[in-house]
């Protein structure tokens, strides 16, 4: 066997030391779950002298936290850990959190693939909380109330793209930049328009999809029976985007302007035209998920109510690999977090507090890189200057 394949079984291993602690299984004793870590540490290790040390080095940073996550599920109640991992209840809560992070992490990687980096993806996240609300508040329909959101979205990742791509400002500056700009204007609107008593509660919410025939079923009615639009939306893309990016012309335009932009310039193909349709693009998506957040989610607007969350999406980016199905993974997996963190905080409010920094914590690891290397689009970043 393959120091790779030896990694990976230690990392299998180690994840199987904290699962075998918690529902269904529930094992009472740390002594299965310490004996499972210790062998993962082992097989991290030979991975390690095999030559593989980033697999090696994952499998022993899982298995410690699995003998930590044993440890408190041994240590909990068991009411508690069924009434955290009532499994059903898990999944329908990740899909809620993960949705406006898809379209925060599809619209960070168009914008990436044409090779300018987003860093405002969090403000064009909250320009559609706000412009959502707006919108469905003063026309009565959630439906306009994402168009206004996607229009203001959409303006705001224009000025990211005028000092971006025109102008050649640092992608990054010019990003935060975008992030502030929103947040003053949001504020500022909120106030305006609203003044103390806030945004309306009984605004025109995004509708629950009833799927016939799974919605009282079990597990399956729980967990997909009456999921938001939104979130299907943002799952039917992942597949419509992937193919668009690597089966149609136009997406090979895209990724050949943010991978060879000079080349593509040779060849007739507007490096400028194609990254501002980008980053225009990536707003849009933004948005739609901001909209989501409070429209669809929360049927209110608060000032930064986005909360990083489109700090988030762009390490799902990153953590996917700039790939659509990594992005939705990524989605998921930091959404299980969230989800954690609120089931954690039903049951004890003090742990609850530690568990919501899960989410960020999770992000950190993404973008150190510890849970794979990502190569980003060979022009990321880079300002093009037509000769």
């Amino acid at each position: 066997m393959s120091a790779k394949h030896v990694g990976i079984a230690g990392i299998v291993l180690a994840a199987v030391a904290w699962v075998i602690t918690i529902p269904p299984f529930e094992v009472r004793g740390m002594v299965p779950s310490v004996v499972l870590a210790v062998v993962a540490v082992l097989a991290g290790a030979w991975s390690i002298a095999g030559g593989e040390r980033k697999l090696g080095s994952e499998a022993i940073v899982v298995a410690l936290f699995a003998v930590a996550g044993a440890a408190a599920s041994v240590n909990s109640a068991t009411g508690t850990l069924e009434s955290v991992f009532t499994w059903s209840a898990l999944v329908a809560a990740t899909l809620r959190y993960a949705t406006p992070l898809l379209f925060g992490a599809l619209g960070g990687l168009i914008s990436e693939s044409s090779g300018v980096i987003n860093v405002g993806l969090e403000g064009m996240m909250l320009m559609g909380c706000f412009w959502g609300v707006y919108g469905a508040d003063l026309l009565g329909s959630w439906v306009w109330g994402l168009v206004v959101a996607s229009v203001a979205g959409g303006l705001l990742a224009l000025i990211h793209a005028f000092f971006s791509v025109h102008l050649r400002a640092n992608q990054i500056v010019s990003g935060f930049g975008i992030n502030f700009l929103a947040l003053g204007i949001t504020g500022y609107f909120l106030e305006y328009h609203y003044g103390p008593n806030g945004t309306p509660l009984n605004i025109s919410m995004i509708p629950n999809v009833k799927i016939p025939g799974i919605q009282h079923v079990g597990f399956f009615g729980t967990a997909f029976g009456s999921a938001n639009l939104m979130t299907w939306i943002g799952i039917a893309l992942v597949p419509a985007l992937t193919f668009f990016l690597f089966r149609t012309r136009g997406g090979l335009r895209l990724r050949s302007v943010g991978e060879k932009p000079r080349a593509a310039d040779t060849v007739g193909v507007s490096v400028f035209r194609i990254r501002y349709a980008a980053v225009v693009a990536s707003g849009v998506f933004a948005a739609l998920g901001g909209a989501y957040l409070s429209v669809g989610f929360v049927g209110s607007f608060s000032n930064d109510m986005t909360n990083g969350r489109g700090f988030i999406a762009l390490a799902a980016m990153i953590f996917g690999k700039w790939k659509p199905w990594g992005a939705l993974w990524a989605c998921l997996l930091f959404g299980f977090g969230s989800a954690m963190s609120d089931r954690v905080s039903g049951v004890n409010s003090t742990l609850g507090t530690l568990f919501e920094a899960l989410p960020y914590v999770l992000t950190l690891v993404a973008v150190a890189g510890l849970v794979g290397r990502s190569r980003a689009p060979a022009a990321d970043g880079l300002p093009y200057v037509r000769e």
